[in-house]
């Protein structure tokens, strides 16, 4: 198996004429292709309908040059490029490639795909919603051939949101949802599915996971999960990110944990370890701390009544990574329940071998 990973500029959800470009060129082949991973440039809210207006972009585009074959495909969209975040598409691919068996002793990164069944709105932020994860992470990390869950760098999960509608038709059946609030059900949703991958990683106890842990018990959480919640799906798409002995090719990826939103020095250890190597992409978590304080120092992100607090969080995220990798066109989704310690999350970086 080869895996390589590719980025693409976007001057809109609508925009797929770089795409087309890596297409006609050979760069890119559809067929291969498993996973589009990308930021749009809506609110990153409840009602942020760029993503699934850029899904249904991505569908039709590669509906029209593989068919059917579209269908198997992983659209994930994440909404949100508040400050230097640059809107753009992260193109994965997986193929089978002749020439040999990888180098003895080389792990080269390896990808696997897995959606959930579709949830009901009363599971979703429920350990109904961990088990199912829990169950998709541990079959994506089996299909891509990953041995060990300390190869695992990261769980990108898409996962569904409550909506008024879906409240309201809960209620009508006499179900009790976790949330009124459609904006904090994307909270619930994301960190149910953080806690889902940390549950099939050995990272919590799953047989210990309460209901009452989700949105709670921060201690409990993931260091490669990040969860990203939209109106778009019923269900949680789960992409893993790892390497295995059994992939082939130049790519690989690591992973590190920022401690807080300003932890620029998680990257910058990244890319001092493999200096060697050339910098592909970078994947991260943003939040804002939920003391209201980074370094003892007080902030507002969480009393701002005018700009959400995710938002603000990946504007932040995004310009302290941004600096340390010299590219704004990075991955920064917001919102890290349980995917990182408290107030800070994931970020893992897949980097290409020069020889």
């Amino acid at each position: 198996m080869k895996c390589t990973v590719v980025r693409v500029p976007i001057g809109s959800p609508s925009d797929v004429s770089a795409l087309r470009a890596l297409v006609e060129d050979g760069t890119l082949a559809p067929e291969d292709v498993v996973a589009v991973l990308g930021k749009t440039e809506g609110n990153g809210c409840v009602n942020d309908f760029t993503r699934g207006y850029a899904v249904r972009v991505m569908s039709d585009f590669f509906a029209g040059r593989i068919g059917d074959g579209a269908s198997r495909i992983s659209f994930v969209m994440s909404g949100g490029t508040e400050g230097v975040l640059s809107p753009h598409l992260t193109v994965m691919s997986r193929s089978l490639t002749p020439g040999g068996m990888p180098k003895p002793g080389e792990k080269s990164l390896a990808i696997g795909v897995k959606h959930t069944r579709d949830f009901r709105p009363e599971e979703i932020g429920r350990l109904a919603q961990v088990r199912e994860v829990a169950d998709a992470v541990r079959a994506a990390v089996q299909e891509a051939g990953i041995e060990s869950a300390a190869d695992v760098h990261f769980v990108q999960i898409k996962c569904p949101l409550l909506t008024t509608d879906a409240i309201r038709e809960a209620k009508a059946r006499g179900a009790s949802v976790v949330t009124d609030d459609t904006y904090k059900s994307m909270g619930y949703s994301r960190g149910a599915s953080a806690l889902g991958a940390a549950a099939a990683l050995g990272e919590v106890d799953a047989e210990a996971l309460e209901e009452t842990d989700i949105c709670h018990a921060w201690e409990k959480y993931s260091e490669v999960a990040s969860t990203s919640a939209g109106s778009e799906l019923a269900c949680c798409e789960v992409i893993v990110f790892g390497n295995s002995p059994k992939s082939k090719g130049p790519y690989f990826i690591d992973h590190g944990v920022m401690k807080d939103a300003i932890d620029g020095d998680a990257l910058r250890r990244l890319l001092e370890t493999h200096r060697d190597a050339e910098l592909v992409q970078v994947l991260a978590k943003a939040e804002a701390d939920p003391t209201g304080f980074v370094r003892d120092r007080r902030h507002t992100m969480l009393n701002d009544s005018d700009i959400n607090h995710t938002r603000h969080a990946r504007a932040v995220v995004g310009g302290v990574l941004a600096y340390v990798s010299g590219d704004p066109m990075i991955y920064v989704s917001g919102g890290a329940e349980h995917q990182g310690p408290a107030g800070g999350g994931p970020v893992a970086a897949v980097f290409k071998r020069k020889s």
